[in-house]
């Protein structure tokens, strides 16, 4: 009897189960993990008892339960080991599920199905909103002051695990495109990805990445700085981004430094302009005061210039831009001492110490800086390439760079130490010297830019061959053929020779430095060198050989100033005084005027101040080449004039000879 009241009233309350789930949908966020509630009021009996979670709308499998056990080998391949049954609670009723490592594809409906005897019911469950990615910044704008450090704000929802966090890019966004700031990837920050201008002076927060907060410091502060900054969150398919606004409220103390150092250096060569003028003109002062003077005019505002580019760099400026600028200016003086001995009013004070000023000097000691530079940008860019060719042969260019540099420097110094004229020998080492420099020059260039294009590695060497034939065969042919040493035609090689190199030497870098964003810039620097270059190659042709040709050379400036009128020592007042106080004038109130306006704009008016320095500097340069190649002239011209008319002489004096000896032979013969 109580075995029938078991059978028959068992299957009774079994037929009555009824299976409940959440109220509502859940929401949840990316990457967690939610419970999918499912259950039963009473226990059922684990024999014959399955429990099976599907999609609804694809009626995938998700887990299956078997007699209280789980079966994970049939479930579908992107739930494996991402659903889990509470196995214990299964024999009180706990069909729920948990499904870790949400994505977004997670998101719709699923049915818990329960099936037990001969009765089964099922309830719904739906996930959404599983996209929900928050980011998290400043409210309200930032403002500081430059050189100070300020850090941008940038929080990812705490429920975000860093590891599901596949990128977050920090970009500024004001102006013409996307400029790079600092990239996180793959749970590691890239400096290496940040702009030129931010390289250096950003990085994240590493003990606070773990917490959800990739919040950038960016150190030394700079007016270029102002603007808007995004920080955009990438996982997965989802993304979130979050902008910051950086103000500033003024200038620095290191900008108030630059301020000042430019007005010290623009004013005080008005100063020392106008006191050497005034002394000049009274009678009543010595000779030592005016050249003191001019010594302070030569030294005081170029060393205050090299201090402000100094500055400058250290606030706003870059290092090709800070390092070439402040070379320049620390090497002026060296050029203005050089130009001294054109002065007509000095040629009583020149001093026996002037000599060791030389262009060489200058040449070869801003060679070095300039492609020192060159070569650690080449450096930099083939740091990734697999093959270490590349590097290797910038090192071996740059090493002959410098080798050839001071070998030149070598060669001059003693030359000025021991008081000796310039002989043939030594003519032909910095000829020589001279070409490999501008050989391994333009490889260098090569190598640290690229080449436009295979062929374009002739057109790359023709300028430094174009100087082979000037310099060395271009003397033997005029010395050689009598047509060429006509005025006109020695003219006319002496200003296209020059002017060819300069424009072919133009256009090659342009060539080879369109790709670069600082191709102005640094086009500008190389043709400074390439006009210093063409002053030292006069300069080298003009003191050859003959003894009576260096006194002749010597004397040269001083009788040329003397003839005459005093149109050429005008001018050359007239240019020198440009090159000692218009350059400085220009350039540092192009410098002041760049940093208050940035100071105003939030960026830079001009990107390089190279494309002001030096085109200015090549005009300075230029008229004392134009001087040392009219100097040349009429040192080769006087020379083939004095041939010419020894070689009348002789040619008149064997004639007389002949004749005698005519006479002779008809006194002494018989009638």
């Amino acid at each position: 009897m109580y075995i029938v009241f078991i059978v028959i009233v068992l299957p009774v309350f079994a037929d009555g189960f009824t299976v409940r789930g959440p109220s509502g949908p859940l929401v949840v966020p990316l990457g967690s993990s939610v419970v999918l509630p499912c259950y039963v009021d009473e226990p059922l009996p684990l024999e014959d008892l399955e429990v099976q979670w599907k999609r609804t709308d694809s009626e995938t499998l998700v887990h299956l339960s078997l007699n209280g056990e789980s079966r994970a080998e049939v479930q579908q391949q992107d739930y494996h080991n991402r659903a889990h049954f509470f196995t214990d609670q299964i024999q009180h009723g706990n069909f729920s599920l948990r499904l870790d490592n949400l994505t977004a594809e997670d998101e719709g409906n699923y049915t818990c199905k329960v099936y037990s005897l001969h009765y089964s019911n099922e309830t719904v469950v739906q996930i959404k909103d599983v996209e929900r990615l928050l980011v998290s910044g400043s409210s309200r704008s930032i403002s500081a002051y430059d050189g100070e450090d300020v850090t941008l704000n940038c929080s990812v929802d705490s429920h975000i695990k860093p590891e599901h966090i596949e990128e977050v890019s920090w970009r500024r966004t004001d102006g013409d495109g996307d400029i790079p700031v600092l990239l996180y990837q793959n749970n590691e920050a890239f400096p290496d990805s940040s702009d030129e201008q931010y390289r250096d002076r950003v990085e994240f927060f590493t003990d606070e990445i773990p917490k959800g907060n990739f919040s950038l410091r960016l150190k030394s502060l700079r007016t270029e700085d102002k603007g808007v900054y995004m920080c955009e969150v990438f996982a997965g398919e989802l993304s979130a981004n979050t902008t910051v606004v950086l103000e500033q409220l003024g200038f620095s103390s290191w900008h108030i430094t630059v301020l000042f150092v430019c007005f010290v250096a623009g004013f005080g060569a008005v100063l020392l302009l106008c006191s050497l003028i005034c002394c000049r003109s009274k009678n009543t002062v010595d000779s030592r005061t005016i050249w003191n003077l001019q010594l302070s005019l030569v030294f005081f505002p170029n060393v205050c210039m090299f201090f402000a580019f100094i500055l400058w760099g250290l606030t706003e400026g870059f290092l090709h831009e800070t390092v070439t600028c402040c070379a320049l200016y620390i090497l002026r003086p060296v050029m203005l001492i050089w130009a001294l001995s054109y002065l007509k009013y000095l040629q009583d004070n020149i001093k026996t110490w002037i000599r060791f000023f030389r262009i060489t000097s200058e040449f070869t000691v801003f060679t070095v800086v300039v492609y020192s530079v060159l070569f650690r940008y080449g450096w930099r860019e083939s740091a990734h390439d697999t093959n270490s060719g590349r590097r290797v042969f910038s090192g071996i260019c740059f090493g002959l760079v410098v080798l050839s540099c001071l070998n030149l420097s070598g060669i001059d110094f003693r030359l000025c130490s021991q008081d000796r004229p310039r002989g043939a020998s030594q003519l032909m080492q910095t000829q020589v010297f001279l070409l490999g420099i501008s050989l391994s020059q333009v490889l260098q260039l090569i190598c640290s830019f690229g080449l436009p294009s295979p062929g374009f590695i002739f057109m790359a060497i023709f300028p430094p061959l174009l100087l082979l034939p000037f310099m060395l065969v271009l003397p033997r042919l005029q010395a050689k053929f009598k047509c060429l040493q006509r005025r006109w035609i020695t003219s006319l090689l002496m200003i296209t020779t020059p002017l060819l190199y300069i424009v072919l030497v133009i256009y090659v870098h342009l060539t080879i430095l369109e790709r670069e964003k600082e191709y102005l810039g640094w086009t500008c620097v190389i043709v400074f060198i390439e006009v210093l270059k063409m002053i030292l190659v006069y300069e080298n042709r003009i003191t050859v050989a003959e003894p009576s040709e260096i006194q002749r050379r010597q004397q040269q400036q001083t009788e040329t100033s003397q003839q005459g009128s005093n149109t050429l020592p005008l001018c050359n007042v007239i240019m020198y005084m440009f090159g000692a106080v218009g350059l400085v004038l220009l350039n540092s109130v192009t410098l002041t005027a760049e940093l208050i306006l940035k100071a105003q704009n939030g960026e830079r008016v001009l990107k390089d101040l190279r494309v002001i320095v030096f085109p200015s500097e090549c005009v300075f340069a230029l008229y004392w080449l134009i001087l040392v190649m009219h100097a040349d002239w009429k040192v080769v011209t006087t020379k083939f004039t004095r041939n010419r008319r020894n070689t009348h002489q002789r040619h008149s004096r064997q004639l007389r000879n002949t004749e005698e000896i005519h006479e002779m032979e008809n006194l002494s013969s018989p009638f």
